[in-house]
This record gives C-alpha cells, structure tokens and sequence, in this order.
C-alpha cells in the first residue's frame, strides 16, 4: 500500500485511510460503480484515480467533472452532449462526458447536486449505457465506468426528496468513505511537514518546523476544510515565515504564538466540530442538517412575525409546505423592510463574503471552508448582482 501512497502522492498512517486505499485497489480491475463519501476537502478525487490506474480501462480516458460547477440548465448538455440548434447558443453538435469518456472511467464529483431530471437520465445510462443528446431523439450507447463522490448524506436526501432512491443504491454499489482530517491527529503534522516541504523545495526557502506546543495546537485544532485548508495554510506560513534557504540556514521553528495567527478562529465556522464519540452520538452530517433546519425555521419565524407587525395577509398553511415550495417572505415584503441587519441570510450572506475575500474571490476554497457547495456561493453572488 506505501507503493500506491507513493504514487498518488498520499500522507498518512491512519487506518481508515488505509482501508479506503486498499478497497479501491480492490475493486479496481472490476466494473462496478462506486460512491465516494467524506467532507470536502478530505481528498476523495486521488480514489477514482487509483481505480481507474488500476483497473481493465487504465488506457482509456478519465474525466473528471464537478457536478456542482455546472449551471443546472446546461447540465444534461454537458453529461449527455446535444445537437446543433437544441437550444439558444448551440451553434453546433457537441460531444458530452459520456461520449467522450466511452472505454474509460467518468468520476462524477458533487453528484448530490444534480437536479431531479438528470437523476432519471444518469440512471438509465448505468443501467443499460443509453442516453440520448439534447434535442435529438436518437439512442446511443456508451460504455463508461461511473465512479461518484458526495459530501452531503445522500440517504437523507433521497428520505427529502432532493435525491432519487433508485439512483442511490445503483451508485452505492461499494461506498469508499475518506475519514475527515480532523479524525487523522497523527497525520495532520505529516501532511503539514509534507506541504511546506514542497513549497519551500519549490521556492527556495527554509523547510518550516514547529516547536512541540505548536504541534499540539496544530493537531488539535479542527481543520473544517480538511487537508485542503491545511495545504493552504502550510503554504502561507512558509510564505510567509521562512526565509531564502542559504547553506548554514536550512529551517526555521516557528512557535505556537506564531502558529495561531494563521489558524482562524474556530467560533468563525458556520458547524462546530465533535473531537470524541463521547460528546456526540450524531455524525457531522446529521448534525449540520439539524442545523441547518433550526436556522431555516428561525429565519421564517423572524419573517412571520415581521409581516404581522407590517400588517401583511397570513399565508396559507399550504404555503409553509417544506421543500422546494417552501413559502419564501421574501417574495412577499420587500427586502428593504425586513430588519436587514439582524437576519440571518444576512449574517450568512456576510460571512460568505468574509470567506471569500479570505481566500482573495476564489470559490472552491471558500466553499470548502464553509461546508457549504459552489453552487450556492454561485448563487448567492448571482442574487447580489441582481
């Protein structure tokens, strides 16, 4: 297994990690769909890789698509391909995912995010490798091994709705969970090690070390962005700490006072994190949809009572449906007569904003910070532009 660690470019000891490298090996030289799980940033794209290495298609083509990334109305184009003239700007036939991806392993990423009606299509093409183009009525097959990674909890999604059960348990052929950074204390010195290695190797600086103090803050601390957040801040530290290496100055040992000015602080993440079983029995999905349930119904409470103080009509009980057609305030009061500084949209809107001007406008780590998908700050930044 070092062999494949080597490889793929992949620290760490844990046995949890070991055991999801090792079930992709197994089950590379078949064709059977798998679905990756664990939180973003934990590292679930080097598995599809692994597989597809490793398996009967390693000549054939790997593509890798971020499910969320794609505007939902381009989506089934982009997975399925369409014909010229199907829709406006189609100036001619396009090739999708599946077609291009024929022989090889297609790794879909996000696949939670994926709209009901690309649900259907998806599952007919692992079910028998047929799909049709956008705007055309022709059949055509491919012959593509899916591999699919989440970070939401699928099984909940398919118990609201947002997810078809069919589907579910044609991609859950074998679940490969990643273990979250966090549940790695041994590691996260080594990838830390590891990263400003590699930074200070690129740029000519003094490798960057921590005092004992420091590495027990390091390892304590609960990295929400998982190994992603902590190559950026391995990154920013050697940036910013080292100096140019020279022959009688090779490291520098930073202390733990040091340390924390580049840990942000944990009352700033949007879901507290559990260190032990002992404080919680609920895992950190379950618990970041209870959450965000109590928020969503605080944030309509708050506007309820706001419209009756305004004099606004009661809405129907039917409008207070949950979903998609949940009742939205906002569609009935204006915006400007809600009390703006003390919503809660607001203060999330404010804490995306704080988030990606952290990460200088850049939308995946902000994402991956905050747990939430792409797709929502995309839509957040739509909504403020409108």
């Amino acid at each position: 297994m070092q062999k494949i660690k080597n490889k793929y470019d992949i620290v760490g000891s844990d046995a949890a990690l070991a055991r999801a490298l090792e079930t992709a090996v197994a089950i590379a030289p078949t064709d059977l769909t798998a679905l990756i799980t664990g939180e973003s940033g934990v590292g679930k794209e080097a598995i599809p890789r692994i597989i597809h290495d490793n398996s009967r298609r390693r000549n054939g083509r790997f593509l890798a698509v971020n499910c969320g990334a794609i505007p939902e109305g381009t989506v089934n184009a982009e997975l399925f391909g369409h014909e010229k003239g199907a829709f406006t700007g189609a100036i001619g036939e396009r090739k999708g995912y599946f077609e291009e991806a024929d022989g090889g392993t297609l790794f879909l990423d996000e696949i939670g995010e994926l709209p009901k009606d690309t649900q259907a299509l998806l599952l007919r093409v692992l079910q028998n490798g047929e799909f049709i183009k956008v705007g055309s009525s022709k059949v055509e097959k491919t012959d593509v091994r899916v591999i699919a990674a989440t970070n939401v909890d699928l099984a909940y999604a398919v118990a609201t709705g947002k997810f078809r059960e069919d589907l579910y348990y044609r991609l859950n052929a074998i679940r490969i969970k990643m273990p979250a950074l966090r549940e790695r204390k041994d590691d996260i010195y080594l990838l830390f090690r590891k990263f400003t290695s590699d930074f200070s190797e690129k740029y000519n600086l003094c490798k960057v070390s921590l005092t004992h103090e420091a590495i027990t803050a390091l390892s304590a601390y609960r990295w929400p962005g998982n190994v992603r957040q902590l190559k950026n801040i391995a990154e920013t530290v050697t940036a910013l700490e080292s100096r140019p290496a020279t022959p009688t100055s090779e490291r520098v040992e930073l202390d733990l006072k040091t340390l924390k000015k580049y840990l942000p602080d944990e009352q700033d993440s949007l879901i507290p994190a559990v260190s032990g079983p002992a404080q919680s029995s609920l895992p950190d999905s379950d618990k970041q949809m209870i959450i965000k349930a109590i928020l969503d119904l605080k944030q309509d409470v708050d506007r309820l009572k706001q419209m009756v103080a305004g004099g606004a009509a009661t809405p129907q009980p039917a409008a207070l449906e949950s979903g998609a057609d949940r009742f939205e305030p906002e569609e009935q009061l204006p915006e400007e007569q809600l009390p703006e500084d003390t919503t809660i949209r607001k203060a999330s809107d404010d804490l995306i904003e704080k988030v990606l001007a952290k990460y200088n406008g850049k939308v995946k780590p902000a994402a991956a910070e905050l747990g939430i998908s792409e797709r929502t700050i995309y839509r957040k930044l739509a909504k403020k532009k409108e």
